[in-house]
């Protein structure tokens, strides 16, 4: 199901079909060196995923990651989406491209797009991020979507930095 549609990208709800492209996101470099191995080695693993995550989500929630996908042609580049994720009070962003696709604008056209969609669509009052210290291209991206560093969480294992968008600092 589409959710939204910006200039040149596209933001639909994951099926089981998107198995194979899940299993390619999840296991590149960039996946794999600020968001972690999910263990999803196989396109039965990548399903799993999928059921059990965002699928899972659209109907626990309303609202999950979801694929990107170029306008033209249908081309599946990334997720994003909103996440409801235990151990955080708030709803928060999350975003992750192929790194082919990085560096032309479609993660900040995306993730503003989702930010717009959680607030006047979905009526979510505050969306925060969180991300790992060193992933400053996520950082940068975070702060241009108009959230601010607000404090250090531990979310599992990992020790991450929390945004806010009640700690935008002024300019």
């Amino acid at each position: 199901m589409k959710l939204f549609e910006t200039e040149r990208l596209l933001l639909r709800e994951f099926d089981t079909s998107d198995a194979a492209f899940i299993l390619t996101l999840v296991n590149n470099a960039t996946w794999l060196q600020f968001i972690g191995d999910r263990n999803i080695k196989t396109t039965s693993d990548a399903v799993y995923y999928l059921v059990n995550g965002p699928m899972k989500s659209y109907y626990q929630h309303g609202f999950g990651l979801s694929m990107i996908e170029l306008k033209e042609g249908n081309i599946p580049i990334g997720m994003c989406g909103l996440i409801k994720r235990e151990g955080l009070k708030d709803v928060d962003i999350g975003f992750a491209l192929l790194p082919e696709f990085g560096g032309k604008g479609y993660a900040y056209e995306i993730a503003a797009a989702t930010m717009q969609h959680a607030k006047e669509t979905l009526g979510i009052k505050k969306v925060v991020a969180i991300t790992s210290a060193d992933n400053l291209h996520s950082i940068k991206l975070l702060k241009k979507i108009g959230l601010g560093f607000e404090k250090m969480v531990r979310v599992g294992k990992e020790e991450l930095m929390l945004f806010s968008e009640n700690n935008i600092p002024a300019n």
